[in-house]
């Protein structure tokens, strides 16, 4: 088999010894090749010439981030994605059932290559961006803005504690909680298109301050317990899509409370709008609102067009993989 390992070289976890070790164990059963990312975005181009190559799977070595670019590059390809946590908080791989450690991790995937353990997944859009396991809008992706900004170096040796302290910076001085930042519609998969483009179907638009549509659950992991906002959310099902309206401290540590599993369920909140089975969304911004894909910052937008892109991706799954329903 003909594998394209692509190493993040900056990703927190990446060190020149664990890469050697995971370049041994590839290289004992298959054809490899190896290549590093230099830049932005250069994991796509990769990933798009593997696919082009015939490269039968492109091994990710580094966080979400760069899965998530090498992904954009193999969605619509026979090429097969596979990952080795690299990063900080590594949730794909996690919500896989990877384990923590990048060695261990290659030997899963090993087995699972052997064992021809192979899923075609959906994949969520965003515009036309691919992401893996969620996009986020407004105070989620305003979080992500400061992590990038105070990065390098602290984020790689800082870890979570750096999240929490960028969360409670962007709260407080960040991000505008004055009054709603956009409005949310969607339709469902059990729901027909209109026949105007834009007409989403029946379910009412709602305000909110932050968004997050979800490809898979959880949403993302606190140390080892993983925050989950939409549980019925896997890689075989639709997208979900999860708005908060407000961000008051009374209104947000309940919401964080049941996402760790403590206190009363997150359906139940009033504070929280929660939408399974969605085939497609939009969002419209009243004033320019930030944007992220799987832990990546693109920016502002004004309007975000989300969809569900059923068997998108061949994805290497490791066995008992709890990703699936």
């Amino acid at each position: 088999m003909k594998v394209l390992l692509v190493v993040n070289p900056s990703a927190s976890s990446v060190t020149a010894r664990t890469r050697i070790v995971i370049q041994k164990a590839l290289s004992a059963d298959h054809r490899l090749e190896v290549a590093a990312t230099s830049r932005r975005g250069h994991a796509t181009r990769l990933a798009q010439s593997a696919a082009n190559d015939g490269i039968d799977v492109v091994v990710v070595l580094g966080g979400d981030g760069t899965l998530n670019e090498a992904a954009n590059g193999l969605a619509g390809s026979e090429t097969a994605l596979a990952a080795v946590p690299g990063g900080s908080t590594n949730v794909f791989a996690r919500t896989l059932g990877l384990p923590d450690d990048p060695v261990e991790a290659t030997g899963a995937l090993l087995d699972a290559i052997e064992a021809g353990s192979l899923r075609r997944v959906g994949l969520g859009c965003a515009n036309d961006r691919y992401f893996l396991f969620h996009a986020g809008v407004g105070f989620d992706a305003a979080v992500v803005e400061q992590v990038e900004r105070k990065g390098g170096l602290l984020k790689r040796f800082a870890g979570h504690p750096l999240f929490v302290a960028a969360a409670v910076d962007t709260w407080a001085r960040h991000y505008d909680r004055s009054s709603p930042a956009f409005r949310v519609s969607s339709r469902s998969v059990h729901e027909a298109p209109g026949d105007d483009g834009d007409d989403l179907g029946e379910a009412a638009e709602v305000e909110g301050l932050m968004a997050v549509v979800l490809n898979t659950d959880p949403y993302t992991y606190l140390g080892t317990r993983g925050l989950s906002l939409a549980p019925a959310t896997r890689l075989d099902t639709p997208l979900s899509v999860v708005t908060l309206r407000s961000l008051a401290p009374q209104r947000l540590l309940p919401v964080l409370a049941a996402a760790a599993g403590l206190g009363r369920r997150l359906a139940d909140d009033p504070n929280v709008d929660i939408r399974d089975d969605v085939a497609e969304a939009r969002l419209v911004a009243n004033r320019p609102v930030p944007w992220q894909v799987d832990g990546d910052h693109l920016g502002d937008a004004e309007e975000l067009h989300f969809r569900h892109v059923p068997d998108a991706l061949d994805l290497v799954v490791p066995l008992g993989s709890p990703a699936f329903s």
